[in-house]
């Protein structure tokens, strides 16, 4: 499988599983245009290739990702979120919401097994792609946090999306209204993730020998079990997706976002006012 032309990720394959590696750009694998461009590329590819049979997803470095590269993103998105932008604007922002979900879907959509070993921090964007993979470990350093809320943003490229289906309507809503952290001990209480490991390089031993093992079974019944198992959860996820693809089109441009932009550019706690 070719992957020399993507920069979103390094991939190896051995002995069915491939194992993607996101690639270190900016502070902690932050997702810029690369990734966003990319990730259907790569894994269509992924779900073509016969020689892969298990993904095994993680991030470069200490840190699984710390989410949208917002510097990066800015020259495209800047002018779409201006509060005096018209019809055009925000149907070219519901534009770039739908592609951004589709890096996310890509994923969801692939037919082979994904699991995802987090370590360090999972942010936002992180988390939105974490909970499009189908079991997800990590490194008991990991921190998990669906951190739009702080940022005056409804999360929109997967989590509100697929969380509730992995950790329960209760607690996924308590982790988006708040944006806390939360540390892998209680990840693993929630059911966000199935095992906790001491270290990166533990985590990364088990991850492939659940992988390997895994890799052993049909590959026709492996992906047969994928696609029955999503016919209910992507159905909905769907759903969601496109709800709040058209919610963020028409007010993710705020008084109350700029707050947020401010205030994190400032290092002080927003205000926020609703407007």
């Amino acid at each position: 499988m070719e992957t020399n032309d993507l920069t979103c990720a390094t991939v190896s394959l051995d002995a069915g599983v491939a194992h993607v590696t996101l690639a270190a750009t900016g502070k902690a694998n932050r997702m810029g245009p690369d990734y966003w461009a990319q990730m259907p590329t790569l894994f269509a590819r992924l779900d073509a290739d016969e020689a892969v049979r298990v993904v095994l997803l993680d991030g470069a470095g200490a840190h699984f990702s710390f989410g949208l590269d917002l510097a990066s993103m800015a020259a495209e998105l800047a002018p779409l979120l201006a509060l005096d932008g018209g019809a055009k604007a925000r149907h070219q922002l519901l534009g770039v919401i739908r592609r951004m979900q589709d890096a996310n879907t890509a994923v969801a959509r692939c037919r082979k097994p994904v699991i995802a070993a987090v370590s360090g921090w999972c942010i936002g964007g992180g988390v939105d792609l974490i909970t499009a993979c189908d079991v997800r470990l990590c490194s008991s350093d990991a921190i998990f946090s669906v951190r739009e809320v702080k940022l005056a943003m409804v999360a929109d490229v997967g989590t509100l999306a697929r969380l509730p289906a992995i950790v329960g309507q209760g607690v996924a809503r308590e982790l988006a209204f708040t944006g806390d952290d939360v540390d892998a001990a209680r990840a693993l209480r929630l059911g966000l993730v199935n095992e906790v490991y001491p270290s990166k390089a533990e985590l990364l031993v088990a991850a492939k020998a659940m992988a390997a093992h895994i890799a052993k079974n049909s590959p026709l019944v492996l992906s047969g079990i994928k696609e029955v198992m999503n016919a209910q959860s992507e159905a909905q996820a769907r759903e969601s997706l496109a709800t709040v693809a058209l919610w963020n089109a028409a007010f993710l441009p705020s008084k109350d976002l700029l707050e947020a932009m401010g205030a994190f550019l400032e290092k002080r706690e927003p205000t926020f006012t609703g407007e």
